[in-house]
């Protein structure tokens, strides 16, 4: 639902603000929990290929630059692919201290949205196989499920093959 306040994180603020339907799923969190994909899938009920992931990846070798990566949850990010559809030599991994402080959230709760400076995006095709995909909300324990399209066109994100199994 657009624009529910109970929500209040910079991912709900930038969706109500851009007028993008989107719906607020929340559980309780386990602290203890690291596996934070995991557990939303399990908590939420929702088919692990329809759950996305947000990681921050370092591009190296040509046009550099920190980029959020959204993938399945029951895939892995393959760097090479990345780097191919991003025309550079060489992908990364992003380590904990500098995606959350790029995106202004913690880690287990990085959304696509909200950034403090916005972060070029790229989405898994798989995404597309879905009426509405489920990403971070922008804190642990919240998801929020959106039009993969809708995702794409407010953030100028591309659609690339990026997951493996």
């Amino acid at each position: 639902m657009a624009g529910r306040k109970a929500a209040g994180t910079p991912a709900t603020v930038a969706l109500a603000k851009a007028g993008v339907h989107y719906v607020v799923h929340e559980y309780e969190h386990d602290p203890a929990n690291t596996h934070f994909g995991d557990e939303s899938v399990a908590a939420l009920g929702v088919d692990a290929t329809r759950v996305f992931k947000t990681l921050v990846v370092h591009l190296v070798g040509g046009r550099e630059a920190t980029v959020c990566v959204l993938v399945p949850v029951a895939g892995q990010l393959d760097l090479k692919a990345l780097a191919q559809a991003a025309g550079v030599k060489k992908a990364m991994m992003a380590d904990a201290a500098t995606a959350e402080r790029l995106t202004g959230y913690v880690v287990g709760g990085i959304s696509p949205f909200g950034h403090k400076r916005q972060l070029p995006v790229y989405v898994d095709v798989s995404a597309r196989t879905f009426p509405t995909i489920l990403v971070s909300g922008g804190r642990r324990g919240m998801s929020v499920e959106v039009a993969a399209e809708d995702l794409v066109a407010l953030l100028a994100a591309r659609f690339a093959r990026l997951a493996r199994p």
